[in-house]
C-alpha cells in the first residue's frame, strides 16, 4: 500500500508552531546560538526523514525532538508536503 504524500493545506495548519522559527528569515535563536534553517522548498522525503529521525531520537536536537514527539506519521507527511511546496 502506497503512502500518501501528505496534504499541504492540512500541513499549513499543523505547521503553525513550526513557523515561529522556520518562518522567520535569517532567524537565530538566543542560546546556544545557531541559525535556524529555512525549510520552505526543501525536498519532501528529506523533511519526512528528518522529522521521523527527530521523533525517534536518532537525530539530536532537544527542541526538534520535543516538537516531533507529538507528531503522527500523517502529521509529518502533511507538514512535509506544506514545506516542500513552500518557496519561502
Amino acid at each position: 500500500m502506497a503512502q500518501s504524500k501528505g496534504d499541504p493545506e492540512a500541513g499549513a495548519q499543523k505547521a503553525y508552531q513550526c513557523m515561529g522559527c522556520h518562518g522567520v528569515p535569517e532567524y537565530t535563536n538566543a542560546y546556544p546560538t545557531y541559525n535556524v534553517p529555512k525549510v520552505g522548498g526543501q525536498q519532501y522525503q528529506y523533511l519526512v526523514s528528518a522529522l521521523k529521525a527527530y521523533r525517534s531520537g536518532k537525530r539530536a536536537h532537544p527542541t526538534m525532538q520535543s516538537q516531533a514527539k507529538s507528531l503522527s506519521d500523517e502529521d509529518i507527511r502533511d507538514i512535509a508536503a506544506f514545506f516542500a511546496q513552500e518557496g519561502s
